[in-house]
């Protein structure tokens, strides 16, 4: 069973939550990977839903070679 998520991952980007205005929610960011975010009206779900998505994505790119930022 793979971990939902792995601290090494969390220790190695940068992670922040804003409030979106025009969303009416939170948004979850990350600055090394600026096109993903994750909107959530709670900003815990927010963070941990941008971590979550960023881990699932550097998996996706090691299982396919690409270069991890």
């Amino acid at each position: 069973m793979n971990a939902l998520f792995d601290f090494k991952t969390e220790a190695r980007y940068s992670f922040s939550v804003n409030w979106s205005a025009e969303d009416g929610e939170f948004v979850g960011l990350c600055a090394e990977f600026p096109a993903l975010s994750w909107l959530d009206p709670d900003s815990d779900k927010a963070r941990s839903g941008i971590e979550r998505l960023v881990f699932e994505v550097v998996q996706d790119m090691s299982s396919t070679g690409d270069v991890i930022p």
